[in-house]
């Protein structure tokens, strides 16, 4: 990393404005200075990523961060290593590091900088972090491809699948869920698993011909939506519930709501067809 000509400048970060933090008890990691920022922390980074925060005790969310990744660091055993710089104190690193926000997180990988936080994150939103941090590394040679370790209920819900138990692989999402309500694969999985189980068995063809013949049957272009996202066909099954959509209401429009709304949870949300389908019911719906 080549440091800027005004490296000795100190960064102005005065107008900071956030619940001053606890920092009684020492912080996990390496405390970065520009004495050991090219001596130590670069050369580190040639054999295992090294994550840095740069961090001010006027943040208590940027120490909490900070605790959080030396938690992850020790589950993680070695494979990178956590450093922080105290922009207070540590003004010309936090200059070399072009701080704009705190907390502020670069990933040196084989020497390089690269920013990858500029707010603070859930604890599983950091999770997620480190570990793309440590497959992008491992792409470039530096470290080991991360293995994630799935949760009990999920290995659970997956040896039930593969006995086509659907109730019991639900149940154990539902389990999964209960525990870590906002486990993104926790409730993709959920999703499959009910698709799945709608679908079990299901004449296909003939559901498809029902629904041409009773176009306003709810039941049965529900089930044909069903069927056409287990076909791919992610387009035809959004616009018949929002079809039906335009036309209900009550009860009955948000049986179709929710419904539309679990096959959304089956695709990526930057998906554009998700996208245009959700502005389309969101019109229908105000």
């Amino acid at each position: 990393m080549s440091l800027p000509p005004n490296f000795s400048q100190a960064v102005d970060l005065s107008s900071l404005k956030k619940p001053a933090a606890d920092v009684t008890s020492p912080l996990p990691g390496i405390e970065v200075t520009p004495l050991n920022l090219q001596a130590e922390v670069l050369p580190l980074s040639n054999t295992k990523p090294v994550v840095v925060i740069c961090w001010t005790p006027r943040s208590s969310e940027s120490v909490e961060l900070i605790r959080m990744l030396g938690k992850f660091e020790a589950d993680d055993a070695g494979q990178w290593l956590l450093a922080h710089v105290n922009i207070d104190e540590q003004a010309p690193v936090a200059q070399a590091l072009q701080v704009r926000t705190i907390p502020y997180g670069v990933v040196f990988i084989g020497g390089q900088a690269v920013p990858f936080l500029e707010q603070p994150l859930t604890e599983s939103q950091l999770r997620e972090v480190v570990t793309k941090i440590l497959a992008v590394a491992a792409q470039q040679g530096i470290g080991e491809e991360p293995v994630e370790a799935t949760e009990p209920e999920e290995d659970e819900a997956l040896a039930a699948l593969d006995q086509g138990d659907y109730e019991t692989a639900e149940a154990a999402y539902k389990k999964l869920l209960a525990r870590k309500p906002h486990d993104s694969y926790a409730k993709l999985g959920l999703a499959q698993v009910q698709l799945l189980a709608r679908t079990h068995g299901v004449d296909a063809a003939k559901v498809m011909e029902d629904a041409i013949k009773h176009p306003d049957d709810i039941e049965i272009q529900i089930q044909c939506a069903d069927v056409e996202v287990m076909s791919g066909y992610l387009e035809p099954a959004f616009e018949r519930l929002l079809r039906l959509l335009m036309v209900l209401h009550g009860d009955e429009q948000k049986i179709v709501k929710d419904r539309l709304l679990e096959l959304f949870a089956l695709v990526d949300q930057a998906d554009p067809r998700v996208i245009k389908a959700r502005a389309q019911l969101a019109n229908a719906l105000f």
